[in-house]
């Protein structure tokens, strides 16, 4: 053991220490808030669950794809194909028209939920922002990468406060062990207590006071720690980045010009993320999208007014249960991401992946180690395997909030006096089934490809990384020459891989069974 790993081992105890105390923090917080409903407060026609041989179906497709890409993929497929360019004068005049837009959006939030109609159906707050802003934009970055970092209000007002000072206001920097806590701890409130357990949804001025509330804490996080805030404390722009990641298209400045091109939705998804709770995020991600459909189900109805009656609670029970499910998801990735970890030492080990073995030793000697670090550390692990659960997390994003989307821009028109709209009035309900099931089924291929990916890198790999909660490379990286010479035998790979499949296809049928279940009235 070296010398330096000792004082590293208690500061992960301290983060670990100080990780569970915010947790239990966040949960007293919003308990106080909670109360059951349902997010989605408008019925339509494809509220009707899907049928379960579709269900079955779709499962056993998720099963024959994974098996099939695994025995026949030698290596990862690459694709990146221009499709058409766009001038950067054309580009930025409709990135400044969009901003504007969707700040003056922003305020009209303000002034209708304030001032405007009480019913939720007839103003325009609750209307456009748990819909067509918090999914409707999370939409549009699955099909085409983040745009939030041109439409956010807050970034807008940054700016201009930026411009009036003529330099970057920030009063001090941004602490290295705070990682993504807070954009988490939104995540968290927000999305998955007061969209899914309160009645915030549905009350207007709820919603403007929410909205307002956030804006200020928002600018304020930037004012003193700078643009860095946005990046790790604003919660849509950390959620709609991990969203964009699974994009197949991209929009790249080239020669001024803006390139759109046609790219692998996995090559993102296979890249490590930057800090422990980024991956947090991203399991809460899967979990809540998930969660947000089951509490919409007679089922979650009977399992919340039993356990309600059982222990003669308040509603605030509702957390509770949302909480007890988070945790599980999380310990569920935390066992598979130590298992893959244990299993890829013992694939490099049997398949003779480190060949190199005492040059590795070498370096490490001669970079200060001892080649104790010949078992990488789980937070390692878990930063490089975070983003192959994305495509889970946004095909049923997708699946599940499209038509739910569709719904609420065709009632826009009703605040002017027009008739309602159904944009998906094309669409038949054996299509949307259909459609559910395939969004649900290519999320898990993709999921498949980019875990793949990270499980062939990593067997000819040796883990680097001192686990830091702000590092980026606390990840596997390449032994040398030996390794790369050497690429381990099919089988291997497929034994690291099969706990991360087990996994991903236990989130995939669990999601196609939540799409399933009916509607509570």
């Amino acid at each position: 053991m070296s010398t330096g790993e000792r004082p590293r081992r208690r500061t992960r105890a301290t983060t670990g220490a100080r990780t569970a105390g915010r947790t239990i923090l966040v949960a007293l917080l919003v308990s106080l808030a909670a109360r059951p409903a349902a997010a989605h407060q408008f019925s339509s026609r494809f509220d009707a669950p899907i049928p379960l041989e579709l269900l079955y179906g779709g499962a056993a497709a998720a099963v024959a794809a994974t098996a099939l890409l695994l025995a026949a993929v030698n290596e990862t497929p690459t694709l990146r194909r221009r499709l058409v360019a766009v001038p950067r004068g054309v580009a930025r005049a409709a990135a400044a028209s969009a901003r504007a837009a969707f700040f003056l959006a922003f305020v009209g939030v303000l002034v209708a939920g304030l001032a405007g109609p009480r019913a939720a159906a007839e103003n325009f707050a609750t209307l456009f922002t748990w819909s067509i802003w918090l999914k409707g934009v999370g939409l549009v970055a699955v099909v085409a990468g983040s745009p939030w970092r041109t439409l956010s209000p807050w970034r807008t007002l940054y700016d201009a406060l930026c411009r009036l000072e003529g330099r970057e206001i920030r009063l001090r920097s941004y602490p290295s062990g705070l990682g993504h806590w807070p954009a988490l701890a939104w995540f968290v409130v927000l999305v998955g207590v007061a969209e899914n357990l309160t009645q915030v949804p549905q009350l207007p001025a709820a919603t403007a006071v929410v909205v307002a509330v956030y804006a200020l804490v928002t600018l304020g996080g930037a004012l003193l720690f700078g643009r860095e805030w946005f990046e790790r404390g604003d919660v849509f722009e950390a959620l709609y980045d991990l969203l964009g990641r699974t994009a197949p298209l991209s929009a790249t400045p080239r020669d001024g010009e803006w390139a759109i091109e046609l790219r692998a939705p996995w090559r993102d998804c296979s890249a490590p993320l930057s800090t422990r709770t980024l991956t947090a995020f991203v399991v809460a991600m899967v979990y809540t999208v998930t969660f947000d459909g089951f509490a919409e189900s007679p089922l979650y109805q009977s399992l919340y007014f039993g356990v309600r009656e059982a222990f003669d609670v308040g509603p605030s029970v509702s957390v509770v249960l949302y909480e007890a499910g988070l945790f599980g998801f999380l310990l569920a990735y935390l066992l598979v991401v130590v298992a893959v970890d244990r299993l890829t030492r013992i694939a490099r080990d049997r398949s003779g992946a480190e060949a190199g073995a005492s040059r590795a030793g070498a370096d490490a000697k001669a970079d200060g180690g001892d080649g104790s670090d010949a078992a990488s550390p789980p937070a390692s692990a878990a930063l490089a395997f975070g983003g192959t659960l994305l495509p889970i997390a946004a095909g049923y994003e997708v699946a599940h909030n499209y038509g739910f989307v569709a719904t609420y821009l065709g009632r826009l028109p009703t605040l002017a006096g027009f008739d309602a709209a159904d944009p998906l009035w094309w669409l038949s309900i054996p299509a949307f089934w259909i459609s559910q099931v395939l969004f649900i089924v290519a999320g898990h291929v993709v999921a498949v490809v980019a875990a793949d990916a990270v499980v062939r890198r990593n067997l000819t790999a040796r883990p680097s990384g001192d686990g830091d909660e702000r590092s980026s490379s606390a990840h596997w990286t390449p032994s040398g020459d030996a390794a790369r010479r050497r690429a381990p035998p099919k089988r291997w790979a497929l034994l690291a891989h099969a706990p991360l499949v087990a996994l991903m296809v236990g989130y995939t049928a669990l999601s196609l069974w939540v799409v399933s279940l009916p509607v509570a009235g």
